[in-house]
């Protein structure tokens, strides 16, 4: 076994090991909420809005609704104040003692600290890899890289889900629904665009796929002419395309509303919204870019005048794309704290809103639509950051499974007939195993055979396809989600 993983055994268990050790003293996502300076907003106290709506204290306590003592416990003290009051909030700097008990902290908390973890697994795993070529070894990382994936889809279906189990979420629900069914629509129709247009990679993919499938079959002893239909195949890639995309309808709606509203703070700086307007469009750059006649052929095909060859070659073309994912991801990440604070500052605006709003409001319906701000904190960051997340993630395993490099060079690591497990002068029953009578040579062998297989049955080729074609929808949803938000809050916005 440790012949066949080596180093990315190591750095595997090195990473449990600081996971282990670091994560109760350090952690990522509480220092991105707590030591980049948002501030919350405190909703009044009862005697704070007494004294504004100038509520007496021996009338309050003769009120029907004041707090009373009954059996031991205590009622709460309604009373209703005009929705008109001058009322200024206080604000404080959010500290670890206030987020450790909001909804959904921990599944933030894990999302971001393991996604962390994975990132310096993988980047440690690249450097080896660029040192010293993989050939019999299994990338380890990789596996990291999918645990992550899943964990942040998971993540958004468990938001996405709650808005199928209130009551009161009847409009959430049916946008959920009908935006599911509109990606799917979409996705049914690039599913079906020719290649020469858009390089998703699933036809070669597929191809690929057919062949070595059946040639495994075939050695096996099963006659078969294929695995699965064409059609079969794309109709699940489209139901999936279109489960994706109803995860991020809110997560993209709150996004685009964030960006609305630091439009309006930076309204008198016009290179601050220059700025957020360029990020607030990389996704669609990105998106560009598997468009083959105004990316692939214009770089690397188009020969400009004054030039002898294109301005890039094929695999440079490959690695742009790869690094500019992450970069414009990383830089989303950069302005989390930006587009959070502005999420925190709807508290004040509802407040300024209410004051032009005539007739009455209970002291408690006033105090728990400001708390609800901060309270949903947590809700709101695992929002803006799974996407983000999905797309990085997606883009380390199109890369390493694809067999692309980051340095504009091709490289696919071959290996040889040869190229057998290492001999050994021990004899094999030295390592003899009680239950079995297998030795450990004879189980990496077996195992060894088994990777092989998979190999041979999913080539490059097909995870280019698969990867490719989830990288490219990850980013066209982002972009996709966040502009139709961006509509909506042009047309329908109160701030």
């Amino acid at each position: 076994m440790a012949a066949l993983l080596g180093a990315q055994l190591v750095i595997t268990l090195v990473a449990i090991s600081v996971i282990q050790k670091v994560g109760p003293y350090f952690s990522f996502a509480r220092w991105l909420l707590c030591s980049t300076g948002l501030v919350r907003y405190l909703y009044p106290t009862d005697s704070e809005l007494k004294e504004l709506a100038n509520i007496p204290k021996e009338k309050s306590k003769n009120r029907k609704n004041a707090k009373i003592q009954t059996n031991g416990k205590t009622t709460t003290d309604t009373f209703h104040i005009p929705r008109s009051l001058d009322i200024k909030l206080d604000s404080v700097k959010i500290t670890n003692l206030d987020v450790i008990h909001i909804r959904y902290y921990t599944e933030y908390q894990w999302l971001v600290d393991f996604s962390v973890y994975t990132f310096g697994v993988y980047v440690t795993t690249e450097l080896y890899q660029f040192w010293f070529p993989l050939k019999n070894e299994m990338n380890l990382s990789m596996v990291w890289c999918f645990l992550v994936i899943l964990f942040a889809v998971k993540l958004l279906f468990s938001l996405t889900i709650q808005y199928f189990k209130g009551t009161e979420s009847v409009g959430e629900r049916s946008t959920c629904i009908v935006m599911g069914f509109v990606y799917l629509l979409i996705s049914m129709m690039v599913l079906i665009v020719d290649e020469n247009m858009l390089e998703i990679g699933l036809e070669d993919a597929y191809v690929s796929f057919n062949k070595s499938a059946s040639t495994f079959l075939h050695k096996q002893g099963l006659a078969t002419t294929g695995p699965a239909s064409k059609i079969v195949l794309k109709f699940i890639m489209a139901v999936w395309c279109g489960i994706l995309g109803a995860l991020f309808t809110f997560p993209g709606f709150r996004m685009a509303k964030m960006h609305w509203v630091l439009l309006k703070y930076f309204q008198d700086n016009k290179f601050k919204q220059l700025f957020l307007n360029v990020t607030f469009a990389l996704p669609f750059i990105l998106v560009i870019f598997w468009i083959k006649p105004v990316s692939r052929d214009y770089l690397t095909v188009r020969i400009f005048s004054g030039r002898s060859e294109p301005l890039m070659t094929e695999d440079s073309f490959e690695s742009l794309r790869l690094i500019a994912i992450v970069v414009t991801m990383c830089l989303k990440l950069t302005l989390m704290p930006w587009y959070l604070q502005a999420y925190l500052d709807m508290a004040h605006h509802r407040l300024e809103r209410q004051k032009k709003e005539a007739g009455r409001i209970t002291n408690k319906e006033l105090q728990k639509q400001i708390a609800a701000v901060f309270y949903y904190l947590c809700i709101v960051t695992v929002q803006y950051v799974a996407p983000i997340v999905l797309c990085v993630f997606f883009t380390f395993m199109y890369k390493t499974l694809g067999e692309y490099q980051w340095t504009g060079h091709y490289l696919k690591y071959q290996t040889s007939p040869n190229d057998t497990l290492p001999s050994n002068s021990t004899p094999a029953g030295y390592f003899q195993t009680e239950e079995n009578g297998k030795s450990i040579l004879e189980s990496a062998a077996e195992f060894h055979l088994t990777i092989e297989s998979l190999k041979e049955v999913f080539p490059y080729i097909v995870f280019r396809g698969l990867f490719g074609f989830a990288t490219w929808w990850c980013c066209f949803l982002y972009f996709a989600t966040t502009s139709f938000g961006l509509i909506y809050q042009s047309y329908f916005s109160n701030f």
